[in-house]
């Protein structure tokens, strides 16, 4: 059976490879009944301002969630849209 740490580098190598990203941190790992469910923050260039055609540097914080089964073979995953954090 996996552990979280090979979860972990199982979704930061897919998200580093699939988006084209120097790093991808995984803030969430838990064990769900059917595999495993994460969260990643990768930097991404600014989507807004590459959609006006502009040179830059800036990038945005963005949070992913990647869905494993058992054998750690990705089934999704997708850009959050990001939660309340509660007080």
């Amino acid at each position: 059976m996996a552990n979280i740490e090979e979860v972990r580098k199982v979704v930061s190598d897919f998200l580093k490879k699939t988006l084209n990203v120097k790093d991808a941190k995984v803030i969430k790992v838990a064990k769900v009944s059917d595999g495993w469910e994460t969260e990643a923050e990768v930097y991404e260039e600014s989507s807004f301002i590459k959609s006006l055609g502009l040179p830059t540097r800036v990038q945005d914080r963005n949070i992913y969630v990647v869905k494993l089964n058992d054998n750690l073979e990705v089934q999704s995953y997708e850009r959050s849209q990001g939660r309340l954090q509660e007080k």
